[in-house]
């Protein structure tokens, strides 16, 4: 990729946005390395390990890499035979130490058989040396200061330097103590030249014998050495040299150790720098909403939300952004600070971004093609060294793209044609763009020219562009408008900042014919687009509310043949029971009667005992019945007459309620919880009075007259009163419904109609916000309104 668009997009600028999510100098590298590349292959492989880190981060928080220093010249120094210092080989034992961590970790990844695509490929790439880890662990802290447990020679001279030290500071304090210290400028032990020593006035420098070591910058001062702590000082000195001589055995010992292993610690700094730079680039992901996009490699961009990650997030405008499926070529006109050139470089700096493994600002479904180069004519670029015009160095820089832009090329031209006449810029520029059709170049272009507004009608692979501009605030949107070239508003902005209109109308019949009736059809096309865009709306929250009762249906059904298995089982349960019984009874019944017509012999049975054993039989068969009759079995449960105060259920509504009072012959008062509603009889079912844990409810909220309620109501030509009294209907409906928010078009006319709903909003105790809807949906004309 040619270094000239890096700079034009500012593609540094994204790369120092990693930088504070990175933890390793390699890491570190990895990004200073980093640029676009068209290798399909390599790009998929890096985009796959950018997903990997991102589900990393996800699921674990990050891959546990930390602050890790560049240990290549220390591995290199210990190639030519020098040994390493403690700072150098603490810096290598916190490699050693990571590798160690990494292999627990991406272990448990495996056995929680999480999936990743290029992690543990990675992973396999890392040696881990226990035994040097933990000889280097041991001897050598995180601030590379050689422990005492690095040898046991080292600890017996530190035991003994501790004992020394001691002997000599109790010595000294007994000598700057009582009567002495009146001889000393100030009662305290100190160092010079590594030997304790204590501060006595210059005049008794006599008194303690011994050596003086310094004085102070006054001379008033002098250091001295006792001579009772002579001796003890050089005693010291020696056991000091001998800890130095055994920290350089263990530093040099340490470093031999290291010398066979050399290339894997390499390699491991390697990997896990790869997995820093994983990681920053998930960090990045998290913080700013990027994706890893999919790629195309027919070059169909489709950027969904796409959004310029150098502006600051609270400020930046998203837009959906496509290139290459249906068109080669955009053209975007309008007038200038509406954001055109955004647009431009937001396209060319995501693909340059993807190019380079990096996770995009777009929504989830977004794609990216895969571009052998990238041409960027933007802005300003007069040279006064070269002695060039604005139009010459435009000039030039277009010269140098056509030379070498082809079919698998990217081009961004800002102000294509300008600085020049118009008519000559117009057709220099419908020229380039042709130029560039012909060779199946994909182009982004912007332009003042109205010539080029009807281009994108005329050639074919080409579609027209702008940016909205909000005549009402007088600003622009900074949205992009597929399809729709951009319009003049001037003589708009003209009437709104209060122009007389004889004027305007006097510019209108000046201005060229073609070019009013342009822009009046441009006018027409945005309307159109904002009806069309107020439909899709509308029909995208009948769609989400058809879809989610549809769900409920689905639910329920699932549940209602759930429950109706269960309650077969047991009814079958229940009838086998009570047929086993009856069996039971009547073979004891006949047993019975046997006995009777054997103990009887020739005498015959009463008469009062048959009918007894008759009436046995009886009650048995009407067991049958009972079967007939059991709950359980029946379809529907007999209707039960309903009286005030009873609890129901109200089928279209899903809802319990309770009975305040009968009207007319069929219909009922009910209260549903804070409302009041008058319900059919056919529509109520009796519940028990005692009230049961309710194990499930699939409810589908409907109004008595529909199957539905929109999320929408039309008011606009209903009179004052009609229409208040719809809108408290409505939002009943909408509560019952569930519903978070509704839309409410009551139109602009007078303002009354909005006054009196403003006013009702107000004082309903369920509304918790409303607010007039934005001026691509109705403006003041609709209200959206929120509930609690």
């Amino acid at each position: 990729m040619n270094s000239r668009i890096l700079k034009t997009l500012e593609f540094e600028q994204v790369k120092q946005m990693i930088i504070p999510y990175l933890a390793t100098a390699q890491g570190k590298e990895e990004l200073a390395e980093l640029a676009p590349i068209s290798d399909s292959v390599r790009i998929e492989t890096w985009l796959k390990e950018t997903e990997d880190g991102i589900k990393v981060q996800r699921l674990r928080g990050g891959i546990p890499v930390p602050k890790i220093e560049n240990i290549r010249p220390h591995m290199k120094r210990i190639e030519i035979g020098a040994d390493l210092n403690g700072v150098e080989l603490a810096q290598i034992t916190r490699v050693l130490t990571t590798t160690r961590e990494l292999h627990r970790f991406i272990e448990e990844l495996e056995e929680n058989e999480i999936e990743f695509l290029r992690l543990y490929d990675w992973a396999k790439q890392l040696t881990h040396v226990p035994e040097l880890t933990r000889r280097l662990k041991t001897a050598i802290d995180e601030d590379g200061r050689v422990t005492d447990e690095a040898s046991d020679a080292l600890r017996q001279i530190r035991q003994q330097v501790r004992r020394s030290e001691q002997n000599i500071r109790e010595t000294l304090d007994g000598i700057i103590r009582g009567n002495n210290a009146r001889y000393l400028s100030d009662a305290i032990v100190t160092m010079r030249n590594e030997r304790y020593v204590i501060p006595v006035k210059s005049e008794y420098r006599g008194i303690f014998g011994g050596v003086i070591h310094d004085q102070s910058a006054s001379g008033q001062t002098l250091f001295v050495e006792p001579k009772q702590i002579v001796e003890l000082n050089n005693r010291l000195r020696q056991q000091q040299i001998a800890e130095k001589n055994e920290i350089a055995r263990i530093l040099s010992e340490l470093s031999a150790e290291l010398v066979p292993y050399r290339k894997e610690i390499i390699h491991n700094a390697y990997v896990i720098g790869k997995f820093d730079f994983m990681n920053g680039k998930a960090r990045f992901a998290k913080e700013y909403r990027a994706i890893v996009p999919k790629i195309n490699l027919d070059n169909a961009v489709d950027f969904k939300q796409a959004r310029h990650p150098l502006i600051p997030v609270e400020k930046v405008v998203a837009n959906d952004i496509a290139l290459g499926k249906d068109y080669q070529a955009i053209v975007i006109t309008g007038p200038n600070t509406g954001g055109k050139t955004i647009a431009l470089k937001t396209l060319g700096l995501l693909q340059l971004m993807g190019q380079a493994g990096l996770p995009l600002l777009v929504d989830e479904q977004s794609q990216m093609g895969i571009f052998d180069e990238i041409f960027a004519d933007i802005g300003d670029e007069q040279s006064i060294e070269q002695n060039l015009s604005t139009f010459s160095s435009h000039m030039v820089n277009i010269v140098d793209i056509l030379s070498r832009a082809n079919e698998k090329s990217l081009v961004l031209f800002d102000e294509l044609g300008a600085g020049t006449d118009p008519q000559e810029g117009a057709a220099l520029a419908i020229a380039i763009l042709d130029e560039m059709g012909s060779r199946s170049t994909y182009v982004m272009a912007t332009t003042h020219y109205p010539e080029l507004k009807i281009y994108g009608y005329n050639r074919p692979n080409t579609i027209n562009a702008s940016m909205e501009f909000d005549v009402d605030t007088l600003s622009p949107t900074y949205r992009l408008l597929i399809g729709v070239p951009g319009r003049s508003n001037a003589f708009e902005i003209s009437r709104r900042l209060g122009l007389d209109a004889q004027i305007i109308d006097s510019a209108k019949q000046i201005i060229d014919g073609e070019s009013q009736d342009l822009n009046e059809m441009i006018a027409d096309l945005e309307n159109r687009r904002k009806m069309a865009e107020t439909e899709y709306l509308e029909l995208r929250q009948s769609l989400e509310a058809s879809e989610k009762i549809q769900k409920e249906l689905e639910e329920a059904h699932r549940y209602f043949y759930e429950e109706r298995e269960k309650e077969i089982v047991k009814a079958k349960k229940e009838a086998n029971q009570l047929v086993e019984k009856a069996k039971e009874e009547a073979e004891k019944i006949i047993s019975d009667i046997r006995k009777m017509q054997l103990t009887s012999g020739q005498n015959r049975v009463k008469e009062h005992e048959l009918i007894n054993m008759k009436t046995k039989l009886s009650d048995l068969s009407h067991a049958e019945d009972h079967l007939h009759k059991n709950k359980v079995l029946q379809k529907a449960k007999a209707a039960k007459k309903l009286k005030v105060g009873d609890e129901v259920m109200v089928t279209s509504y899903g809802q319990r309620g309770e009975l305040l009072k009968k009207i007319g012959n069929d219909q009922w008062q009910v209260q549903l919880g804070i409302l009041k509603m008058t319900v059919a009889e056919s529509e109520l079912e009796s519940l028990a009075p005692t009230k049961e844990p309710v194990r499930r409810v699939i409810s589908t909220v409907r109004s008595g007259n529909s199957s539905h309620v929109e999320t929408q109501l039309d008011l606009r030509g209903k009179r004052y009163e009609e229409a208040l009294n719809e809108v408290d209907q409505y939002i009943d409906g909408a509560l019952l419904a569930n519903y978070p928010q509704v839309t409410i078009i009551h139109g602009k006319g007078t303002g009354a109609l909005r006054q009196g709903i403003v006013e009702y909003l107000k004082n309903h105790r369920s509304v918790k916000h409303f607010e007039f809807a934005p001026a691509n949906q109705g403006g003041n004309g609709a209200t959206i309104v929120t509930f609690k």
